[in-house]
C-alpha cells in the first residue's frame, strides 16, 4: 500500500526568489528541490511516495508548505495547504487546485495544484475502511496495469465502462468482528465502483436483518444485542449512490389560510404608575383593537374581562402578528387618553408555549416613549392561541386564593430572564442587486423620447418590520442596483418576544407600492441564549429573495409570494444587510429615551467583506422527462435552469443603464462580448485559454412531447440526454453550506433510523432497541465527525461574527449531542425504547434547527418548464443540496446524483388539487461547484455515455462541457408490478366511497389496474407486466440504482376525468440476467407504501415490484409467471403464489346492536336499514330493521362468517361496514359506510388461566382499614406523562387526617376554627374542596414529572461518571414488585407534596369530596366502548383540508356493535363453560337490546370561558337540553352579561333507549330582539354509558351517609349494587363476616360497620363494607373494572360553524335511573349559593404624618386640608368622604368619622357580588363579582381647584396585615412585605383596630409613605346590623363624639387677627426672640464702637 503525491505547480506567487516546498503525511516530511529565481509560478513536478502499512483513514491530513528558500536565514513560509484525505481514501485518486493560506489563516492569491494517488495492495478502495483484508490470489500485474492505465488515460472518467468492473471483479470481503460499527461512520455507506457484488435486498426486512446480523456477528461470536442494526441497514436501505431520494410531499403548505382563535382574559392590573388614574386596558392584535371597561380612580383595577379574536390567515402571517396590551389613563369618547405603558409579543411566542397558552401570568408594562422609566405596572392575563384541531387544556378555573407572586409568574416564555433590558436593534441596509423591472417599458420609451435617457425601471426602497414597528430607507430612484448605506434602528426590550424581523424591498410608486421581495430573519437562528451564547448578529451578508416570476405585469397573480407567503418561484433580488444588537444602559444621561424608529446613514463597506468572489459552475443533465400534463402536451417544451439571474433568458438581468460594466453580475447570455470580457477580467490567464469562449447554455432544446397514456405525455430523450451549464459569480461562502450539509446528512440518517425504529415498534417485529442503539451510535459518530470537519474551518475571507459564533455553538451542541447519544445508547432497554425515542426525536428537531443557515450565499436553483416562451411549472432546488465538496459529508445530498424532481404549478395555482397533479416528472442530474473543481462534474452520472460537445472553433475542446450525453449502453428489462391491495383511501365520490384504480409509471411506460367499484380498500390482486423497458446506462449501476416507480391512485368517474386520490413511490428489486431467482431477494415481499395527497396521507398501498433483466435469450429465460389465472377475470393476471400472503381460516363474529341518527338519503328518510359486513370477499348481513323510527335496534344480535386471512396480522385487509336502506321493489340505497382498518383490537385471546386469577395465592386481604402495616395491596397509581388523568390516592383515613393537619399554612393565613359545622356544608363545599384537591394533584403530578426527569438526568450524569447503576438510590427489585414499589414511592411523594415542609396550613375541614375531571368522562373511560363500539358511517366526498376535523360533516349516522375474530378451530374449554349460549358466541354476558325507559337527570354546574356573543364582548347565557324529541329551555333564567356563568341547575327528563339516546347540552345567548344565538354545545351518548361495565349510570360516592349534604343519591344501596354485580359476574359472594370484613371471590376487604342517622343514633350496617368493595372493584379478578365515582366532568363546547375550536367549557354530570326500579329521591340541590348580606363599618379616628401639600399665601407655610375617602365596591358606587380637617400643620388629622358599607358576599369564592346596570340603556342589571378589597385614600381638599390625591391603602378583607398598635410602629413595610407579615381576615376577626400606612409612588416609581391612618373595621351580618344600627359620619344613632381639633383648623378669612396671632405666635415665636436678642447685641456693639474713640483718647491723654 502506498500514497503517491505529485506536486505539479504553484501559481500566482508574489515577487521573485528561490522556492522550496515541503509535503507532510503522517508526520513524515519530504522536500522538493529548490527552484531558483522563479517568479510568479513555481513548477515543481515532483512525485513523493509514502509506503504505508495501515489504511489511510478518512480523517488524516496531507499538508503542503511553500517557502522562500534562503541559504543563510531560516526559510520563510509563503503559504500552507492542508486537506483531509477522505475522498482519496474512497476513490483512490484525486487532482486538487486550491488556494494557500498564510500564517494568519487568511487566503492568499497563490494556488497549488497536486495530484494524489492511493493504492491498496489489491487495488480496491473498499467500503469497509478498517477491517483486515483477506489475501486474494490474483494477478498483481493486472491490478498495477489498471492503475497506470487510469493514470495515463486522458478521457474523462464517465466515458466507456467503469474501470474496476472490466478489469477485475474481485469482491472485497471482510472478516466480521471488530469492525461492525465502522460501517456506520458517515459517508461510508457509499459503495465504491468496484464493489458490485452485494446481495443485500434494498428493502428492510426484519427477519432478514436479524439473519444478517447473526451472519456478521456469528464469526466473532458477538452477542446479538451488541450488534447495532445500523450497520446492516446502512447497507440495505440506502444502497443507492447515484440516485437521491425523491421528496414525496408535493404541496407547499405554508401559504394556505387556516382558522385561528385567540382568547385573552384581562384579569387585573397592579402597581400602575400614576396618581389617581382611571385605567382602561387595550388589547390589540394586528389591526384589531378591543378595550376593557374603565375603572375609576384606582391603581389596581380588577377587570376579569374576556376577549376573543378570530382570524382566517396563513400560519406565517398569524404568528408574525403582534399582540399588544396597553394601559391607557382616562380615555373617553372625546379624548384618546394618555398611554401608561405597553407590553408586546408576537402570536408565535404564545403558540410555541406548552398548551399554546400563558395562564394567569403578569405582563410587565413599559413606556415606549421613555425607556429610562422602568416598569410602569403589571397586567395579569391569560392568552391562548387555538388553531384548528388544537385542544387546549384550560387549567381548572379554581378560586385563586394563592397570593399573587408577580415576580414568579411574569408573562415570559421559559428561559427568558425576568429583568429584560432595553436594546437597540441595528439593521444596516447596504445595497441590492439583480432587481426585476417593476414598470412597463411603454412609459419608459415615452420618457426616453422626451428626455433622451434610459432609465432603470424600478424605484426601490427597503422596509423593515419588527415588533410592530416599521422603518423605511430612502427611495433610490430608478436603479436596478441601488446603494443605500443606511441603518434602521429599533429600540425594543431584549430578549424581544417577537421572533422574526421582516425585511422587504419595495418598489415606490404612487399608484401601487408593491413588494419586490421579502426576507424573514429569525432571531433565534442568529443568536444563542446559552451561557456561552451571543447576542443577535448577522452579516454583513447577502440575503436572497424569492417571489413571483420576473416579467412585469400590472396585476401580478403571485404577488403574495413577494410578500413572503408561500414558496417563491423565482429569484427576485439579493440584498446586503447586517443586524447587530446593543444592550442599552438606561441610566446614562445622553440616551435617547424614545422608541421611535430611526434611520441614519452608515459608511460603505468594502466588496471583500462578504467573501472573495469566485466563479461557480452549474451543470445539469435531463435524463428523462415524463408525466407531462396533457394540457401542455401539444406544444414543444424546453426546460430552463437558472441560478440567481444567471441562465434566465426571458426576464433575467435587468441591465443597469449606467455605462460602467459590472464585474460580478455577468448575465444570462445577453451578449457574448460582455461575457468573454467578464471572464477575462475574472480569471487568470491560463484559465482564459481553456474556456475563453464558454457561454452558458441554460435551457434544453425545445422538443415535442410524445403520448404516454391518456393523461400524460413524455419527452423522447432516449439515448440522447440534453445538458445545460451555467457559469456564475458569487461570494465564496461555501463553508456555511458545507456545515449545513454535514448536519443535514446526520439528521437525514437519524430520521431514517427513527422511522425504522417506529416501523419496528409498530409492526412488533424483533428488537427495536437494537436498531435504536445503532441509530444512536450513528448519531454520535456523525456528531464527532462534524466536530472534526468543522474544526479545520479556515479563517477564510468574509467570515462574519455570526459565522464564528455559530460555528462555536454548533460545535458545542454537536459535541454534547454526541455524548448524550452515547449515554442514551447505553440506557436503551426493551422497556425504555419509547421514552428514549422521544428524546432522540428532540435531537432531530435540534439538528434541523441548527442546520438551517441564516446567512445565505448562493441562491437556489430553479428549473422551469417552458412552452412557447411561457413559464408553466417549476421546481426549486436548494443550492446547498447540489453543492460539491472534496469531502464527502460536505457535499450536498443531491450533488452529482440523479434525482427525481416533480414540477408543480407556481403560487396559488399549486394549492389544492391542482398542486397535487404532477406537471412533469424529471430525472435530473445536477452539479454545482467552483469552476476550478469542474473536472468532477460528471463523476456521478450513470456510466456508459459519450460526451457530445458543441461544434465550436475553440482551440481546446477538451474543457468545454457537453451539450448532450449520448448513451451507447442500453439494457432491456421486464418490470413486474404486483399490485395486491390498498387501504384507507380517500373518499372521492359523494357516496363516501371511491372507485379506485392504480396507474403505475416506470420510465416512459404506464399501465393501469382494473377499476374496483365502491370501495376504499380495493384488493386488486393484479400483476402488471411491463415488457421491453429500455434503460440507459451500465447494467451494474442499474441493478443498484434502478429508477423509481410512481404509483398514482385515481377514482374512476363515469363522466369526466378520473379524479386523483394520491401518489406513492417505490423502488423495484432488480435481478440481472446472470443472477439466480431465489431467496433471500426473490421472490420479493409485499410491502406497505404510504400514499400521499399533497402533504397529507391518503392511505397505504400493499405491493411489490421486481425489475428483471432480459438477457440474450429473450423473455424465455425469465422466471415463469405461474399464478392461477382466474377464468372469470379474463386476461388479468393475479399476484403469483410466492408473493401473495399465506392465508389461514378465521371466524369473525359480529355483534349487531343497532343504528343511530341516520340522516336522510336523497331527501328520503331511512326506514328499513340493514348492515352488510364484508372482509376479504366474504361477509354477513344483519337482520333487517323493520321500522327504524320505532326501534332502531337489531332483532338478531350475533352472526358470524368464516374467511381466509393472511397469517401476518399486518397484512389483514380492512373490514367494511356498509349500511343500506331497503326500499320498495327490491331497491337498495347506500346510506353510509365505515372501514375498520385494523382488526387487531378485535382479535380474541383466550383468558390466561394461570396469571389472571391469582387463585394460587389463596385469599388476598385488601385492607382499607386503620392499620397501615397490614396493608399488602397498594392502589397502584400510574403517573403517565402523556395523560392528564385525575388520580385518587387511597391513603388510610388516619394518614389522611395526619396529612390534613400537616397541610402547610401560608404565612399570613388566617387561623381557622377546626370544626366546621356539618349544617353549614352544602354541595358547593364539596365541589370547592374537590377542585382544590384537583389542583393539588395536578401540581403533585407536575412535581413528580419534574422529579422523574431530574432523576433521569442524574442517572445520565452518574453513568457519565462511571457509577454502576446499582449504586443509584432508586432501583426497585424486578418486575411486579418494582412497579408497585414505584407507585408506593409516588404515593408517599404525593402525601409529602401535599403537606410539604411548613406545618402551618390550617387543617382543612374534613369535607367529603367528589372527583372533578378536567375533561369529558368518555376520554377517561375509553369512550365507554368496553364491549359496545360505535362506528361512524360516512358518506360524501372527503374534504381536502389537512385535518380530519372536517369529516364531521360527512357523518351520516352511527352503527353500534362489535366484532370478535379468532383462528379456527377454537379450544373446547371456552364453549364448555357453564351457561355458555352458543347463539351468542363470544358475546356471552351482554344485556338484551330491547327498548328501555330511563329517567335522565342532568346537573349543569357552571360554564367557563364562553365565546362572547354580543357586541359588548359579553354574553347572556342560558342552558338548553335536548334528548330525542323533548327539549328543556331555561330561557327565563338567563344570566346577564357573563362569560363564566354559574348555572347550578338540575334537569329531569324521561327517555326511551335506544330511540332517544343522544343528549345534547347547549349554551345559548339570550337576545332581547332577534333569535338567540348558539354559543356552543356538547353531545353525550347516554346509551353507551348506560350499558357500560364501568356503571356510568350514577357515580359512586366516596362515603355512605343517609342524611346531610353527602346523602346517597342512588336508589340502590351499595350492598344491593354489590350483590347485583357479583351475580352478573358469576362471582362467589359477597360474604359479610364478623369484625368488619367482606369477602368477594377470593378478596377480603375491611371497613367500618356502623352509621349515624339524623338523630345521632348509631346503627349496624354492611353498606360501608359494600362501598369499600365497589370503590376497589378493579381489583376483583376477571370481571373487575373501575366503577365511576361521584364526579363532575368538564366538557368542551363546540359550534358547528367553527369545527374543532373550543367555544368554552361546561361542567356537569348525568345520572340515569331505569324506570322499572324504585324511583330515586329528589335531585340534590346545587343551586348557586346566594351571597350573604354583610355590613362593614369603618371608623376613621385619626391620621398622622400626612404629607403637607399646600403653601400658605402669606407665610409660605406648608399645611394640608386633610380628608379621607373610602369605598368597597368601586368609586362610583359607594365612595364616602370624611369632613375636612383644615390647615393641619403637622400632618395630624382628627376625624372620628364612620363609613358604613353594606355588601353581598360569597363566602366560598371570596368575592363581593354587585348588580348594576351597565349603562342607561341596559335592559337589565349585570352581576359582577369583585374581590373584597377596602380602599382608603387620603386627600388634600382645595376650594377652587381639584383636590390633590396624597396616598392610599388597599386592604384585602380576607388577607390584610394587622394594624400597628401606635402610629410610630406603623411603617411602609406593612405594605411592601405584606407576604411575610401575619395576615388576618375580617370575616374571622369581625373587629379590628390599628394604624395603617398610606402610600403613593414618587417620580422615580418608588413607593413612599404619605401618611398613616388610625381606623377601626367592624364587620356585621345584616341581621346583627339591623339590631344595632349606627349613623353615618357622626350622626345618630350611636353618634361618635366631635374630634378635638386645634384652633388652627378654622378658616383664616373668618377671623384674621386670630390667624395672625397663631401664625406669629406658633411659627415665629423663637424667631422673634432671636431677632430681639440679636438687636440688643447689635445696639450694644454700636454704642461700644460709638463711644470707644473718645474713651481711648481720654485714656491716652490721661485726662
Amino acid at each position: 500500500m502506498a500514497l503517491l503525491v505529485h506536486l505539479k505547480t504553484i501559481r500566482d506567487l508574489r515577487g521573485k526568489g528561490d522556492r522550496i516546498a515541503k509535503v507532510t503525511f503522517r508526520g513524515l516530511s519530504l522536500y522538493t528541490h529548490v527552484l531558483e529565481n522563479c517568479e510568479d509560478e513555481a513548477r515543481f513536478d515532483e512525485t513523493f511516495r509514502w509506503p504505508i502499512a495501515s489504511r489511510v483513514d478518512e480523517n488524516e491530513m496531507l499538508e503542503v508548505q511553500v517557502f522562500n528558500y534562503s541559504k543563510v536565514f531560516t526559510n520563510r513560509v509563503i503559504g500552507t495547504f492542508k486537506m483531509v484525505l477522505q475522498k482519496v481514501a474512497e476513490e483512490g485518486q484525486l487532482e486538487v487546485t486550491d488556494t494557500l493560506i498564510d500564517d494568519n489563516n487568511t487566503a492568499i492569491r497563490a494556488s497549488v495544484t497536486i495530484y494524489i494517488k492511493y493504492t491498496t495492495m489489491d487495488g480496491t478502495v473498499g467500503v469497509w475502511s478498517d477491517g483486515e483484508f483477506l489475501d486474494i490470489p490474483g494477478d498483481p500485474e493486472g491490478t498495477f496495469q489498471f492503475e497506470t492505465d487510469s493514470l495515463l488515460s486522458g478521457h474523462s472518467q464517465g466515458s466507456g465502462v467503469s474501470q474496476g468492473r472490466s478489469l477485475h471483479g474481485i469482491p472485497t470481503f471482510r472478516k466480521a468482528g471488530k469492525g461492525v460499527f465502522s460501517a456506520m461512520k458517515l459517508g461510508k455507506t457509499k459503495s465504491s465502483k468496484d464493489d458490485h457484488k452485494k446481495d443485500e435486498p434494498a428493502i428492510l426486512d426484519m427477519e432478514d436483518l436479524n439473519r444478517k446480523a447473526m451472519r456478521l456477528g456469528g464469526v466473532g461470536g458477538l452477542d446479538p444485542d451488541c450488534i447495532s442494526l445500523a450497520s446492516v441497514t446502512a447497507v440495505t436501505t440506502n444502497v443507492s449512490n447515484k440516485r437521491s431520494k425523491p421528496d414525496i410531499k408535493m404541496e407547499p403548505s405554508s401559504g394556505r389560510p387556516v382558522d385561528y382563535q385567540i382568547s385573552i382574559t384581562v384579569v387585573e392590573a397592579r402597581q400602575l404608575v400614576g396618581l389617581n388614574m382611571d385605567p382602561v386596558v387595550c388589547v390589540e392584535i394586528g389591526d384589531d383593537k378591543k378595550y376593557t371597561s374603565m375603572k375609576e380612580s384606582t391603581n389596581c383595577p380588577y377587570y376579569n374581562e374576556y376577549f376573543v379574536f378570530d382570524f382566517h390567515v396563513p400560519p406565517d402571517v398569524m404568528f408574525d402578528k403582534i399582540l399588544k396590551l396597553s394601559v391607557i389613563h382616562s380615555k373617553n369618547l372625546l379624548r384618546s387618553g394618555t398611554l401608561v405603558g405597553t407590553f408586546k409579543l408576537d402570536v408565535g411566542t404564545v403558540y410555541s408555549q406548552p398548551e399554546h397558552q400563558f395562564y394567569h401570568k403578569w405582563a410587565t408594562l413599559s413606556d415606549p416613549d421613555d425607556i429610562t422609566a422602568g416598569c410602569k405596572g403589571y397586567i395579569k392575563c391569560d392568552i391562548a392561541v387555538v388553531g384548528k384541531g388544537d385542544n387546549i387544556k384550560t387549567p381548572h378555573k379554581a378560586n385563586e386564593t394563592d397570593e399573587d407572586d408577580i415576580e414568579g409568574n411574569l408573562l415570559l416564555p421559559e428561559g427568558v430572564p425576568l429583568e429584560r433590558q432595553w436594546a437597540r436593534f441595528y439593521v444596516k441596509i447596504y445595497r441590492a442587486e439583480g432587481l426585476p423591472k417593476m414598470n412597463t417599458s411603454i412609459m419608459a420609451n415615452v420618457k426616453k423620447a422626451f428626455i433622451g435617457e434610459n432609465r432603470d425601471l424600478v424605484d426601490p426602497y427597503v422596509q423593515v418590520l419588527f415588533a410592530g414597528q416599521r422603518g423605511k430607507t430612502s427611495v433610490q430612484k430608478s436603479s436596478y442596483e441601488p446603494i443605500w448605506n443606511e441603518q434602521v434602528v429599533f429600540t425594543e426590550m431584549f430578549p424581544p418576544l417577537c421572533k422574526r424581523m421582516k425585511v422587504q424591498i419595495r418598489d415606490s410608486d404612487k399608484v401601487n407600492d408593491v413588494a419586490i421581495g421579502t426576507h424573514f430573519i429569525d432571531l433565534r437562528k442568529i443568536a444563542n441564549d446559552g451561557d456561552k451564547g451571543f447576542l443577535p448578529t448577522m452579516g454583513p451578508a447577502w440575503v436572497n429573495m424569492y417571489g413571483s416570476t420576473r416579467q412585469y405585469t400590472l396585476m401580478d397573480e403571485h404577488q403574495d409570494l413577494n410578500e413572503g407567503l408561500g414558496e417563491g418561484v423565482s429569484f427576485r433580488a439579493r440584498l446586503l444587510i447586517s443586524v447587530a444588537v446593543e444592550i442599552l444602559d438606561t441610566t446614562s444621561t445622553e440616551i435617547v429615551s424614545s422608541t421611535e424608529v430611526q434611520v441614519e446613514p452608515v459608511s460603505n463597506i468594502s466588496e471583500s467583506v462578504t467573501g472573495k468572489i469566485e466563479e461557480f459552475f452549474l451543470f445539469g443533465s435531463f435524463l428523462e422527462a415524463t408525466m407531462i400534463d396533457r394540457k401542455i402536451g401539444d406544444k414543444p417544451i424546453s426546460f430552463e435552469v437558472t441560478i440567481g439571474n444567471y441562465g434566465n433568458q426571458i426576464d433575467g438581468v435587468s441591465k443597469p443603464s449606467a455605462a460602467k460594466k459590472k464585474k460580478k453580475e455577468g448575465g444570462g447570455g445577453e451578449s457574448d462580448e460582455e461575457e468573454s470580457e467578464l471572464i477575462q477580467q475574472n480569471s487568470s490567464e491560463d484559465e482564459a485559454d481553456d474556456d475563453g469562449d464558454l457561454v452558458s447554455v441554460s435551457s434544453s432544446p425545445p422538443m415535442k412531447p410524445v403520448i404516454t397514456d391518456r393523461n400524460y405525455f413524455h419527452l423522447p430523450y432516449f439515448e440522447k440526454k440534453p445538458c445545460i451549464y451555467i457559469k456564475s459569480w458569487w461570494q465564496d461562502q461555501r463553508r456555511r453550506l458545507y456545515n449545513s450539509n454535514i448536519m443535514d446528512k446526520i439528521a437525514d440518517k437519524l430520521e431514517e433510523g427513527l422511522n425504522d425504529v417506529q416501523e419496528i415498534i409498530k409492526t412488533e417485529t424483533a428488537y427495536p432497541e437494537r436498531r435504536l442503539r445503532g441509530v444512536l451510535e450513528e448519531l454520535s459518530t456523525g456528531c464527532n465527525r462534524f466536530v472534526t470537519l468543522a474544526n479545520k474551518d479556515q479563517n477564510q475571507a468574509g467570515r462574519t461574527k455570526l459565522d464564528k459564533e455559530r460555528l462555536k455553538s454548533c460545535m458545542r451542541e454537536m459535541e454534547s449531542m454526541g455524548q448524550q447519544a452515547k449515554l442514551i445508547r447505553s440506557q436503551v432497554k426493551r422497556n425504555t425504547v419509547r421514552d428514549k425515542l422521544k428524546m432522540v426525536q428532540n435531537f432531530l428537531h435540534r439538528l434541523r434547527f441548527l442546520a438551517d443557515e441564516p446567512q445565505h450565499s448562493i441562491p437556489d436553483v430553479f428549473v422551469w418548464m417552458m412552452s412557447s416562451n411561457k413559464r408553466i411549472a417549476y421546481a426549486r432546488i436548494p443550492s446547498k443540496d447540489i453543492l460539491y465538496s472534496i469531502v464527502d459529508e460536505e457535499t450536498g445530498k443531491d450533488c452529482g446524483k440523479v434525482k427525481a424532481v416533480f414540477l408543480r404549478l407556481p403560487g396559488k395555482k399549486g394549492f389544492g388539487p391542482a398542486g397535487w397533479t404532477v406537471q412533469a416528472k424529471m430525472e435530473m442530474y445536477l452539479w454545482l461547484g467552483l469552476n476550478k473543481q469542474r473536472k468532477d462534474f460528471l463523476s456521478g452520472m450513470p456510466n456508459g455515455f459519450e460526451e457530445n460537445k458543441a461544434p465550436r472553433t475553440g482551440s481546446c475542446l477538451q474543457s468545454l462541457p457537453p451539450i448532450s450525453l449520448v448513451y451507447n449502453m442500453k439494457q432491456v428489462f421486464q418490470l413486474r408490478a404486483h399490485m395486491y391491495q390498498a387501504r384507507s383511501l380517500f373518499a372521492a365520490d359523494s357516496s363516501g366511497l371511491s372507485d379506485p384504480f392504480a396507474r403505475v409509471f416506470f420510465s416512459t411506460h404506464s399501465q393501469v389496474t382494473e377499476v374496483l367499484s365502491e370501495t376504499l380498500c380495493p384488493t386488486w390482486d393484479q400483476l402488471l407486466v411491463f415488457d421491453d423497458v429500455e434503460l440507459f446506462g451500465e447494467a451494474g449501476e442499474l441493478r443498484d440504482d434502478p429508477p423509481i416507480i410512481v404509483v398514482e391512485v385515481y377514482d374512476q368517474d363515469t363522466v369526466g376525468k378520473a379524479e386523483f386520490i394520491g401518489r406513492t413511490f417505490a423502488k423495484p428489486i432488480t435481478k440481472m440476467c446472470d443472477e439466480h431467482y431465489g431467496p433471500p431477494r426473490f421472490p420479493p415481499q409485499l410491502e406497505y407504501y404510504q400514499i400521499y395527497r399533497g402533504n397529507s396521507t391518503a392511505g397505504d398501498l400493499l405491493a411489490a415490484f421486481e425489475l428483471l433483466q432480459i438477457g440474450q435469450g429473450g423473455r424465455a429465460e425469465l422466471p415463469a409467471i405461474n399464478g392461477p389465472t382466474d377464468s372469470d377475470r379474463g386476461p388479468i393476471l393475479p399476484v403469483p403464489m410466492g408473493i401473495r400472503p399465506v392465508l389461514s381460516r378465521y371466524r369473525i363474529e359480529v355483534l349487531f346492536w343497532g343504528l343511530r341518527d341516520l340522516k336522510r338519503v336523497n331527501l328520503a328518510q331511512v326506514d328499513r336499514p340493514r348492515v352488510d359486513i364484508e372482509c376479504a370477499g366474504r361477509g354477513v348481513q344483519s337482520a333487517l330493521i323493520v321500522n327504524f323510527k320505532k326501534n332502531p335496534n337489531f332483532s338478531t344480535l350475533v352472526k358470524w362468517f368464516e374467511v381466509d386471512l393472511p397469517e401476518n396480522e399486518l397484512l389483514h385487509p380492512p373490514l367494511n361496514i356498509r349500511v343500506v336502506d331497503c326500499r320498495a321493489f327490491g331497491r337498495y340505497t347506500l346510506v353510509g359506510s365505515h372501514a375498520v382498518t385494523s382488526l387487531r383490537r378485535f382479535i380474541y385471546s383466550p383468558p390466561d388461566k394461570t396469571q389472571n386469577n391469582w387463585a394460587s395465592a389463596g385469599d388476598v386481604i385488601v385492607n382499607m382499614g386503620a392499620n397501615p402495616s397490614v396493608r399488602k395491596m397498594d392502589t397502584v397509581v400510574k403517573l403517565d406523562a402523556s395523560s392528564d388523568a385525575v388520580i385518587k390516592v387511597d391513603v388510610n383515613e388516619e394518614e389522611k387526617e395526619e396529612k390534613k393537619k400537616k397541610k402547610k399554612k401560608k404565612k399570613g393565613e388566617v387561623e381557622e376554627d377546626d370544626e366546621t359545622d356539618e349544617r353549614m356544608l352544602d354541595w358547593w363545599s364539596k365541589y370547592f374542596a374537590s377542585i382544590e384537591t384537583l389542583m393539588e394533584i395536578l401540581r403533585a403530578q407536575e412535581a413528580a414529572l419534574a422529579e422523574a426527569e431530574e432523576r433521569e438526568e442524574q442517572e445520565i450524569a452518574a453513568e457519565g461518571a462511571d457509577i454502576k447503576p446499582d449504586d443509584l438510590p432508586v432501583k426497585g427489585s424486578k418486575g411486579k414488585e418494582k412497579s408497585r414499589d414505584k407507585s408506593r414511592n409516588k404515593d408517599k411523594k404525593k402525601s409529602h407534596h401535599a403537606g410539604e415542609g411548613t406545618e402551618k396550613r390550617p387543617s382543612k375541614p374534613k369535607v367529603n369530596e367528589l372527583l372533578v375531571y378536567n375533561k369529558e368522562l368518555e376520554a377517561e373511560y375509553d369512550n365507554f366502548e368496553d364491549w359496545l363500539h360505535t362506528f361512524n358511517l360516512y358518506r360524501g366526498k372527503a374534504g381536502d383540508d389537512d385535518e380530519a376535523a372536517l369529516d364531521d360533516d360527512r357523518i351520516v349516522g352511527r352503527f353500534k356493535g362489535s366484532m370478535c375474530m379468532y383462528k379456527l378451530p377454537l379450544s373446547e374449554e371456552i364453549t364448555r363453560e357453564a351457561g355458555f349460549d352458543p347463539n351468542m358466541g363470544m358475546f356471552q354476558s351482554i344485556p338484551h337490546n330491547d327498548p328501555i325507559n330511563v329517567l335522565v337527570r342532568v346537573f349543569v354546574v357552571r360554564a367557563t370561558d364562553l365565546h362572547p356573543a354580543d357586541v359588548n364582548g359579553k354574553a347572556d347565557p342560558y342552558v338548553v337540553i335536548k334528548l330525542g324529541k323533548s327539549e328543556l329551555k331555561d330561557k327565563e333564567n338567563y344570566i346577564s352579561k357573563q362569560l363564566n356563568p354559574v348555572f347550578g341547575k338540575a334537569f329531569d327528563m324521561e327517555a326511551t333507549f335506544p330511540m332517544e339516546s343522544m343528549l345534547s347540552v347547549s349554551v345559548y345567548d339570550w337576545d332581547l330582539v332577534g333569535t338567540d344565538d348558539l354559543i356552543g354545545e356538547t353531545k353525550i351518548d347516554l346509551e353507551n354509558r348506560y350499558y357500560s361495565k364501568h356503571r356510568a349510570t350514577c357515580g359512586i360516592a366516596n362515603n355512605y351517609s343517609v342524611h346531610g349534604y353527602n346523602m346517597w343519591r342512588d336508589p340502590m344501596k351499595p350492598s344491593q349494587i354489590l350483590a347485583k354485580l357479583c351475580k352478573e359476574g358469576k362471582l362467589d359472594g359477597p360474604h359479610y363476616g364478623p369484625g368488619g370484613r367482606v369477602k368477594v371471590a377470593n378478596r377480603i376487604f375491611m371497613g367500618a360497620t356502623e352509621i349515624e342517622d339524623e338523630t345521632g343514633l348509631k346503627k349496624q350496617t354492611d353498606e360501608h363494607l359494600a362501598l369499600t368493595v365497589l370503590k376497589h372493584w378493579e381489583e376483583i379478578p376477571r370481571v373487575g373494572c373501575k366503577l365511576i365515582p361521584e364526579h363532575v366532568e368538564t366538557r368542551p363546547l363546540f359550534h358547528p360553524e367553527k369545527p374543532g375550536i373550543e367555544q368554552g367549557r361546561i361542567e356537569m354530570w348525568v345520572d340515569m335511573f331505569p324506570m322499572d326500579m324504585p324511583a330515586p329521591g329528589p335531585a340534590i340541590d346545587i343551586s348557586p349559593r346566594k351571597p350573604k348580606k354583610y355590613e362593614l363599618r369603618v371608623v376613621i379616628w385619626n391620621t398622622d404624618e400626612v404629607i403637607l401639600e399646600d403653601d400658605d399665601y402669606f407665610t409660605g407655610e406648608k399645611s394640608s386640608d386633610i380628608f379621607v375617602r373610602g369605598w368597597l365596591k368601586g368609586q362610583q358606587e359607594d365612595k364616602q368622604d370624611t369632613d375636612v380637617h383644615y390647615h393641619s400643620l403637622t400632618g395630624e388629622g382628627n376625624f372620628n368619622w364612620r363609613f358604613v358599607f353594606p355588601f353581598d358576599y360569597l363566602m366560598a369564592e371570596e368575592k363581593i357580588v354587585i348588580s348594576k346596570k351597565e349603562s342607561m340603556f341596559s335592559w337589565d342589571e349585570t352581576e359582577y363579582k369583585i374581590p373584597a378589597r377596602l380602599t382608603l385614600q387620603v386627600w388634600d381638599a382645595d376650594h377652587f381647584s381639584a383636590d390633590d390625591f396624597l396616598g392610599a391603602i388597599e386592604l384585602d378583607l380576607n388577607r390584610f396585615p394587622r394594624g400597628a398598635k401606635t402610629a410610630k410602629q406603623c411603617s411602609l413595610g406593612m405594605v411592601q412585605n405584606e407576604a411575610e407579615l401575619p395576615c388576618i381576615s375580617i370575616f374571622k376577626q369581625k373587629r379590628v383596630k390599628g394604624w395603617w400606612p398610606f402610600v403613593a409612588r414618587d417620580e422615580n416609581d418608588e413607593m413612599e409613605l404619605t401618611g398613616k391612618v388610625e381606623a377601626e373595621l367592624h364587620l356585621m351580618s345584616a341581621e346583627e346590623a339591623e339590631k344595632s344600627p349606627v349613623g353615618l359620619g357622626r350622626n345618630e344613632p350611636d353618634p361618635l363624639e366631635k374630634p378635638n381639633r386645634p384652633d388652627t383648623t378654622f378658616l383664616w378669612f373668618l377671623s384674621p387677627l386670630k390667624a395672625i396671632r397663631y401664625l406669629v405666635c406658633n411659627r415665629y415665636k423663637w424667631l422673634i426672640i432671636k431677632i430681639v436678642v440679636a438687636l440688643l447685641l447689635l445696639m450694644m456693639l454700636g454704642l461700644f464702637l460709638y463711644s470707644m474713640p473718645g474713651y481711648l483718647v481720654k485714656k491716652m491723654l490721661g485726662a
